[in-house]
C-alpha cells in the first residue's frame, strides 16, 4: 500500500481542491463551536453577576416626596339641563285671526308682535272713549277759562253794589231820622241792602265752586276720570288684539294661519324662552356639609364631552331625598352654549373646597387614611420609618398634612408590599 502522500498526489487536482475545502469547513465548525460555548459561560456568569449585584443592592422602588402646592376639593355628580321652559302663547279674546307675523323657528324678543286679531270694534270703543275725554276735557277748560273768571267778576260786583246799598241805607236813616224822609223809604234802603248782600253771598258760593277743589271743578275732574278710565279699557281690549312676544326667546311651534278664529285661551304659539339656563345635580348626601352658595363647576354635556363650561351653584334643596340619599341642587349658566337642549344630561365637576400652599402627598401614600390613626412610611437615613401624621381637606388625588412630615420627605406608597417599618 502507497503512502497517504503519494495517494494524494496520484489524485486529480479537482478532487485534492475538494478534499481541502471540506478539512477547512470542518476546522471553522469547529472553533465556532468552542466559541459559541465560550459566549454561552460568559452570558451566564454575567446574569449571575446581575443576579447577585441586585440581590445584594435589593429591588428599586418608587418614592413620593411630600411637596407644598395648591389642593382643590371637588365632588363629581351628573345632572340634567332644566331651561329653557317652553311658554304657551293664546290669544285674551276671541276673533279672527288678520295676519300671522313671524314664521316657526325665528328669534323673537319681549313684546314683539306675532299676530293680528280683527280689532274693528275695539278700534271703534277706543275712538267713542276719546271723544268722551275730550269733551270733559272741554269741560274743566270752561271752568277754569270763563266760569271761574266770570264768578269772579260778579263777586267784584256783588261787592261793590253791597258797599253801595249800604251808604244808601245810612243816607236814608238819617234822612228818616231828621224827618225829610219817610218810614216807606228807609224800608226800600233795607231791602236793597239785603238783596246786595245776598249777591255778594252768591257770588262768592259761585266763586268757591268753580276754583280748584270746589264742586263744579270736582265734579268735572271726576267726569274726566271716569272717560280716562273707560278710554284705558278700551285701548287695552284694543292692544289684545295684538299677540305680542311674553319674553325673548325662539318661537318653536304654530298652529294658526290668517283666517282663523282664535279662541280665548287656546294655545296659538309655543315660545322657548331665552331664559336663565339651569342644571339640577343630585348629590349624596354626605357632602352636604361641603356646599355652599357661590361655589363654581365645571359642567360638559354627555353630547359634547370636550366642550366644557363653566357654571355656579345658587341653591340646595333644604330637605333630603330618603330614597336616594341625595340631595339636590341648582347651578346657573350665565354664558350657556349654544349646543345646550332642556333635559340634556350632564357631568359636573363642583369645586367645593381650595387651600393655598399647603402641604400634600399623593393619597396612596397614606395607611389607614380613615381610620383614628392614619401614618406614611417615610424613608429617612436609608431605612423606612412609620410616622404618623394628621390630615387636612382630602382633594382628587392628594391630601393635606397638617402635621408630622414636612416638605421634601420622602415617603413609600402604601401600596409598595415589599418594604415594612
Amino acid at each position: 500500500m502507497l503512502p497517504a502522500v503519494l495517494i494524494i498526489q496520484m489524485l486529480p487536482a479537482t478532487k485534492v481542491r475538494a478534499i481541502t475545502i471540506a478539512t477547512q469547513q470542518r476546522v471553522r465548525a469547529l472553533l465556532r463551536s468552542r466559541q459559541a460555548r465560550i459566549v454561552y459561560v460568559a452570558l451566564a456568569v454575567l446574569v449571575l453577576a446581575v443576579g447577585t449585584w441586585r440581590v445584594w443592592i435589593g429591588r428599586p422602588i418608587e418614592i413620593y416626596t411630600a411637596v407644598r402646592a395648591d389642593l382643590v376639593q371637588s365632588v363629581v355628580a351628573s345632572g340634567q339641563v332644566i331651561t329653557p321652559q317652553r311658554a304657551s302663547i293664546g290669544a285674551e279674546t276671541t276673533a279672527r285671526v288678520t295676519r300671522v307675523l313671524v314664521d316657526e323657528g325665528a328669534q323673537v324678543v319681549r313684546g314683539q308682535p306675532l299676530l293680528n286679531l280683527d280689532s274693528s270694534d275695539e278700534e271703534a270703543a277706543v275712538a267713542q272713549a276719546r271723544a268722551a275725554l275730550a269733551q270733559d276735557d272741554a269741560k274743566l277748560r270752561q271752568i277754569a277759562v270763563v266760569a271761574l273768571p266770570a264768578s269772579r267778576e260778579a263777586l267784584r260786583q256783588a261787592e261793590a253794589n253791597l258797599t253801595q246799598a249800604q251808604s244808601a241805607f245810612a243816607r236814608t236813616q238819617d234822612l228818616v231820622a231828621r224827618n225829610f224822609l219817610s218810614r216807606a223809604q228807609l224800608d226800600d234802603a233795607q231791602r236793597n241792602l239785603d238783596v246786595a248782600a245776598s249777591q255778594l253771598k252768591a257770588a262768592k258760593l259761585q266763586v268757591a265752586t268753580n276754583a280748584p277743589g270746589g264742586a263744579d271743578a270736582v265734579l268735572a275732574q271726576a267726569a274726566r276720570a271716569q272717560a280716562q278710565a273707560a278710554l284705558n279699557v278700551a285701548q287695552t281690549k284694543l292692544d289684545a288684539t295684538i299677540v305680542r312676544a311674553p319674553a325673548d326667546g325662539v318661537l318653536i311651534g304654530r298652529s294658526v294661519e290668517p283666517g282663523d278664529v282664535a279662541q280665548a285661551g287656546k294655545e296659538l304659539m309655543v315660545l322657548a324662552p331665552a331664559g336663565e339656563t339651569q342644571i339640577v345635580v343630585s348629590i349624596d348626601e354626605k357632602n352636604l356639609g361641603k356646599l355652599a352658595p357661590g361655589q363654581r363647576a365645571i359642567v360638559s354635556a354627555d353630547a359634547y364631552p370636550a366642550q366644557s363650561f363653566p357654571a355656579e351653584l345658587f341653591y340646595v334643596n333644604p330637605g333630603i331625598d330618603p330614597v336616594r340619599g341625595s340631595v339636590e341642587v341648582k347651578l346657573r349658566v350665565s354664558h350657556p352654549p349654544a349646543y345646550l337642549r332642556q333635559d340634556m344630561s350632564v357631568s359636573v365637576d363642583l369645586e367645593v373646597g381650595r387651600r393655598h400652599d399647603v402641604l400634600v402627598v399623593p393619597t396612596n401614600a397614606l395607611h389607614d387614611s380613615t381610620g383614628p390613626q392614619p401614618w406614611v412610611l417615610v424613608v429617612r437615613n436609608g431605612r423606612a420609618a412609620r410616622q404618623p401624621v394628621m390630615l387636612g381637606m382630602h382633594g382628587d388625588a392628594a391630601v393635606e398634612v397638617l402635621h408630622g412630615i414636612v416638605a421634601g420627605d420622602s415617603i413609600v406608597p402604601a401600596t409598595n408590599g415589599l418594604v415594612t417599618p
